[in-house]
């Protein structure tokens, strides 16, 4: 049976590009007859807020989703937030030392910034880590140790990664794509990456339906599937929405926030045709319910380029 999730991170309010994504990934599964799972990443606690975490249960709900398993209503893989969930990552960090996938990093916290935050894009990191810490004699490690606290890198394997994704197709990145990578923070925090790994392989997930700059991620953790001895889910990458100046939509676009569409009293149905249609299941953008798109939902329908949100389309929702 296939089994998808939607993981939002409760730094703020959900919008419309979270809520396309969301909705795909709902349709994904429920098209198929599997089952949906609600997970809150909040690992990354300073920002996590518990209001947002709420508000975005009542925002998917609003919408007209539901799902099998979530932070609400339980399930076999439960906890359902990050947070609650930390035992797992320190285990599965006990497997990789064990085989040798890990060293300490005494790097400065400058150049590991937000690394425990679900990324935008490796862009986000910075530039490929280049391995300064990665060859250091035992003698060395233990020295710095006595100054500074060490994160935690991954090493990545020096071969090519190739993979099929369901919307953006053949994939191949070259060796050490994005470098070592940050998998615990010198402050104790875990990072994105590992967190992710780890939960999807508990919860069973099959596929992985997501945006599309989280691409670049993938053979970060592909590479952690393989090195826990875990079989990878399958990804489809759904290329984003944009803001008329091009860059990813965000708050500087206006009142995208779904909470502040439903203060302005749009019905959840508008919000739905307008996501829809954005996405290729409708010709043009018109009223529907959630349940009208399952039946004949597949990922060929989804563009293949990212779409622009333009404010004649924005004034489209709040027509009456």
């Amino acid at each position: 049976m296939l089994r998808g999730r939607f993981a939002p991170t409760p730094s703020g309010l959900m919008h419309i590009g979270n809520a396309r994504t969301a909705l795909l990934a709902w349709l994904q599964i429920r098209q198929a007859g599997g089952q949906f799972v609600l997970r809150m990443e909040d690992i990354d606690k300073p920002r996590s807020k518990a209001q947002f975490a709420s508000q975005a249960l009542e925002d998917l709900r609003w919408l007209g989703l539901d799902w099998d398993e979530g932070p609400d209503v339980g399930g076999p893989y439960a906890p359902y937030q990050q947070s609650l969930r930390e035992q797992l990552y320190e285990d599965a960090l006990g497997q990789l030392e064990q085989r040798g996938r890990l060293y300490p990093c005494f790097c400065s916290r400058a150049e590991l910034l937000a690394v425990a935050s679900a990324p935008h894009g490796l862009s986000a990191e910075g530039p490929a880590y280049g391995g300064t810490c990665r060859n250091l004699t035992a003698s060395e490690r233990a020295e710095r140790c006595l100054h500074k606290h060490p994160s935690i890198r991954f090493t990545m394997e020096e071969r090519d990664i190739v993979f099929e994704d369901g919307i953006a197709g053949l994939q191949a990145f070259p060796p050490g794509a994005g470098g070592d990578f940050v998998v615990k923070r010198a402050d104790e925090l875990f990072s994105y990456q590992l967190a992710v790994v780890v939960d999807d392989i508990a919860m069973g997930i099959t596929d992985v339906l997501r945006g599309y700059d989280l691409l670049d991620s993938t053979p970060r953790q592909l590479m952690l599937y393989e090195a826990l001895g875990a079989t990878p889910p399958r990804f489809a990458h759904v290329p984003l929405l944009l803001g008329e100046d091009g860059k990813r939509l965000a708050k500087r676009h206006g009142s995208i926030s779904l909470a502040a569409i439903r203060e302005r009293g749009v019905q959840p149905e508008r919000v739905l045709g307008l996501l829809a249609a954005m996405s290729g299941l409708i010709d043009r953008p018109a009223p529907i319910a959630a349940g009208e798109l399952v039946g004949g939902f597949t990922l060929a329908q989804i563009p293949r380029e990212p779409v622009i949100v333009d404010s004649q389309t924005l004034e489209w929702l709040d027509m009456r």
